[in-house]
């Protein structure tokens, strides 16, 4: 089953780099309490992720801050040192969360998953962004295809905000 608006994030672990090594956080260590824009791309460094996604959230970090948004987090199924790299060539650091999914425990748990293997990417996740408030999705907005970023970027997230 596919998340929807109004439901709960189920629990699932992310891994996160930081000055220490990989960190393991929770469903609830990112969510909970929190209003949190969370958007997903199929992979780090790819065109449309590095090029078209990714930046708009990092532009848009101090406005949606504004707006109430605690943290601006992107999951991706690639693994924390490839997201730690991700997040220092992309000028994200300090303004958006990059969270590996690595096995895509989470991604598979919220039927956003996608099998990229016939071009050799396996198992990856759909292009979305979500508001995302206490752990209950209060927006969300998915691409049809993982090549595309029109319907998920900060842009239209910001509208609904």
């Amino acid at each position: 089953m596919t998340i929807a608006i109004g439901d709960r994030l189920p629990e699932a672990n992310f891994r996160v780099m930081g000055p220490e090594g990989i960190k393991t956080l929770t469903t609830g260590d990112v969510f909970a309490g929190k209003k949190v824009v969370l958007f997903a791309v199929p992979g780090a460094f790819t065109p449309t992720c590095h090029l078209k996604h990714l930046p708009g959230f990092i532009q848009s970090a101090d406005e949606f801050k504004t707006l109430g948004v605690d943290t601006v987090v992107c999951v991706a199924v690639n693994d924390p040192f490839v997201l730690g790299a991700w997040e220092e060539a992309s000028g994200g650091k300090g303004k958006v969360v990059f969270l590996s999914d690595g096995n895509a425990e989470f991604t598979k748990k919220i039927g956003m998953d996608f099998d990229g293997s016939g071009i050799g990417l396996g198992t990856r996740s759909k292009r979305y962004a979500a508001l995302v408030e206490d752990g209950v999705v209060k927006a969300l907005n998915v691409e049809d295809s993982p090549g595309v970023a029109v319907e998920s970027t900060a842009a239209k997230l910001l509208e609904r905000l």
